[in-house]
This record gives C-alpha cells, sequence and structure tokens, in this order.
C-alpha cells in the first residue's frame, strides 16, 4: 500500500515539481495546498501518512501546523522543507516533526527521508547537521534526546559525575541518573560495560562543538 503524501507550497513551481517527483517515485500525492490553514484542515479530514510542509507559509506556517498536529494527536508525520537552517525547527525533530530538509537539497534527499520515516526513524538533511548541538559525524540517535538529556550529556562530556551534574542544574541526584539511564536506552549503547556512555563520548570526541 502506498504511503499517502499531503504536499504543501505556497510556490507553485516547487510545488507541482515536488508532486511530480514524488509520483514518479510511486508516492501517492492525495492532495497539496498553498497556505498553511488549508494544509492544516486537509490534513485533518484526510489523514495523509506524511505532510510534506515549506516552512514558510502565509496565515499558517509549516511548524505551527505541525504543533497543532501534535496537539490534537493527529498520526500524520511531518516533513517541514525551508530555505535555511532554523534552530527552533532542528529542536522539534522527534517532537513535533519527523524530519527537517533544505530546499537546496530536498529532492536528492526526500525520497531517503520519506523511507526513514516510514521506518520510524527521523531523518535531517545533510545541510543541517552541523548545528550548535551535534556535528555532521554525530549518531543518528542523537535528534531523538531532549534538551535536558542533551544537556546532561554535555556535561558528562566534560568527566562531571552524576553529584557534580546535580549540583550544576540544581536537581536531585536521582533525576541525572534518570537522565543517563534513557540517554542510554536512545542513543543504543551496550549497558554490559559499567562506562559505555563514557567510551561512547569517546569515540565521538566532536558532538559538541566548543
Amino acid at each position: 500500500m502506498s504511503t499517502t503524501i499531503l504536499l504543501a507550497d505556497d510556490h507553485p513551481l516547487l510545488l507541482n515539481g515536488t508532486k511530480e517527483f514524488l509520483e514518479k517515485k510511486w508516492f501517492k500525492v492525495i492532495s497539496t495546498a498553498t497556505d498553511g490553514n488549508t494544509a492544516y484542515h486537509k490534513i485533518i479530514d484526510l489523514k495523509p501518512d506524511i505532510a510534506i510542509l515549506d516552512f514558510d507559509m502565509p496565515k499558517l506556517n509549516g511548524l505551527e501546523i505541525a504543533l497543532q498536529l501534535k496537539r490534537h494527536q493527529a498520526h500524520t508525520k511531518v516533513i517541514i522543507l525551508t530555505l535555511h537552517k532554523q534552530e527552533s525547527i532542528l529542536k522539534e525533530v522527534g517532537k513535533s516533526i519527523h524530519g527537517y530538509l533544505t530546499k537546496d537539497s530536498a529532492l536528492e534527499e526526500l525520497e531517503s527521508c520519506l523511507e526513514h520515516i516510514n521506518n520510524n526513524t527521523n531523518y535531517i538533511g545533510e545541510n543541517l547537521k552541523s548545528n550548535s548541538l551535534f556535528n555532521v559525524k554525530a549518531d543518528a540517535n542523537i535528534v531523538k534526546l531532549t534538551p535536558s538529556e542533551l544537556k546532561i550529556l554535555s556535561y558528562l562530556n566534560k568527566n562531571l559525575n552524576s553529584n557534580q551534574i546535580a549540583e550544576e542544574l540544581f536537581i536531585s541526584k536521582r533525576t541525572v541518573e534518570k537522565h543517563r539511564s534513557n540517554i542510554i536506552k536512545k542513543l543504543e549503547i551496550d549497558t554490559t560495560n559499567q562506562n559505555a556512555l563514557f567510551v561512547w563520548l569517546k569515540t565521538h570526541p566532536n558532538i559538541f562543538n566548543t
């Protein structure tokens, strides 16, 4: 059964070009929209598997649509397209959106992005990975971490122990340990080695920009 897709972009040429590309790849584009408000209501009515949304649209932008869909517990997964990298969008990958691409490489990466999302994996375009939280060589699972978990990981990367991190963040040691446990699960780190998380950090030396 083909993946059903809704496309939204306020530039007709880009909209039609993306539609033609997807249909050649045997994806089923069930509807299109040229503004955010129309896109949102069509997603609610038609319940596509995936919505590919331009970020900068009239009435509602792509991220605002994604946040509303999350608030209403809609099952449609969202890919955001944009001209420029924006941290506010990047931070929503794994939360309200499942994929994020820049328009200069969208068609080249879009098929791969859709495959990842169909396999329940988030996708960030290659041009977007060198951001303030992680670099191009970062493990793909890093996008699963919450901002709090990323902060804990950054302190662990500075060789602080749980007690020291708890003091730095004014939280309990137990909370730090819970975050550590979640980080290990999300990064799929082998727990047979007691120092596995520190080993992982050593093998990803450039994960945090300094």
